[in-house]
């Protein structure tokens, strides 16, 4: 059956004239002529049967159904722009991978570590787009996703195989100027120190405390943030102490911007994955990517 699809040049004309208001400024920004842009908006009201804009002292104006259908052309077509950018990066590489990661990993442990991929695999690009939460790979076009998880979180995300990486230690850290002159507190004086909350864990410091013994602490009082990274910072800059994964602060450690100040590390029964679609598992490229993550995850 033969698509019912408007022309790309309508759909262009309508989304330029829509977040104008105007067929003028719409032809500037396309180099068209004001009545090219005007027939091609006209014709796409004809093939849709539908009235997109009406006429006003001003100029135009969207009807009801042109503001909705606006909204959903520009969309679609962002969308289409980014797959061709996708295809004009990748050229000729004989392969490339489209990956989901969580922000902060992304940034100081996977990054840091890619360049010794690329130089094994140069014909294999990887892209990366952070996501912070779970979803279904059938609504996405990712090849994959590193996530941090429990088992039970990953029993949630069906159709898919998961690969234990490493994993995930959480250890106390601080400004050194936050505690001096002392260099180690115990669980019970740490409660007493400002706590710097995850947003998306928020009793991370309650299962801290409970694993050594200390009750009653405000573990749920302190500023929020979303990401690890945040936290890093806020710690660094001295506002209070941070549940961090050791190997998110690294860098921040051996440089003496934070230390451990109760060096009592908490195993929470999560680990970091790559997680594969089922339908994805025998591509080529993606099978050496992540042979090459567990390799470098064990080291």
């Amino acid at each position: 059956m033969r698509r019912k699809l408007p022309s790309t040049q309508a759909l262009v004309c309508f989304e330029a004239s829509a977040r104008h208001e105007s067929f003028t400024k719409a032809a500037h920004e396309l180099a068209l002529t004001q009545s090219a842009v005007y027939r091609q908006v006209a014709g796409l009201e004809d093939f849709l049967g539908v009235k997109l804009f009406r006429r006003s002292r001003h100029g135009i104006v969207l009807t009801e159904a042109g503001q909705n259908y606006s909204r959903l052309v520009a969309r679609r077509l962002d969308a289409v722009e980014r797959d061709a950018l996708a295809v004009i990066g990748r050229g000729e590489a004989s392969g490339a991978i489209d990956l989901a990661v969580v922000p902060t990993f992304a940034t100081r442990w996977l990054l840091p570590r890619l360049p010794d991929f690329r130089a094994r695999h140069p014909a294999i690009v990887v892209n990366m787009e952070t996501s912070t939460r779970p979803f279904l790979f059938a609504d996405t076009d990712f090849d994959a996703a590193i996530y941090a998880g429990t088992p039970a979180d990953l029993a949630n995300w069906p159709g898919t195989i998961a690969t234990a990486l490493m994993p995930e230690i959480v250890v106390p850290v601080c400004a050194p100027a936050l505690i001096a002159p002392r260099k180690r507190l115990t669980p019970a004086q740490l409660a007493e120190v400002p706590l710097l909350q995850q947003s998306t864990r928020p009793y991370a410091w309650r299962q801290w405390f409970e694993a050594n013994g200390v009750a009653g602490a405000p573990d749920l009082n302190g500023p929020r943030f979303d990401l690890f990274s945040m936290l890093a910072v806020a710690a660094a800059r001295g506002m209070g102490a941070a549940l961090m994964p050791t190997m998110l602060v690294e860098a921040e450690l051996a440089r003496g911007e934070l230390v451990v100040p109760c060096d009592r590390p908490l195993h929470g029964g999560r680990s970091y994955h790559l997680v594969v679609p089922e339908r994805r598992a025998g591509n080529p490229a993606l099978a050496r990517f992540a042979d090459w993550l567990v390799a470098a995850a064990a080291s």
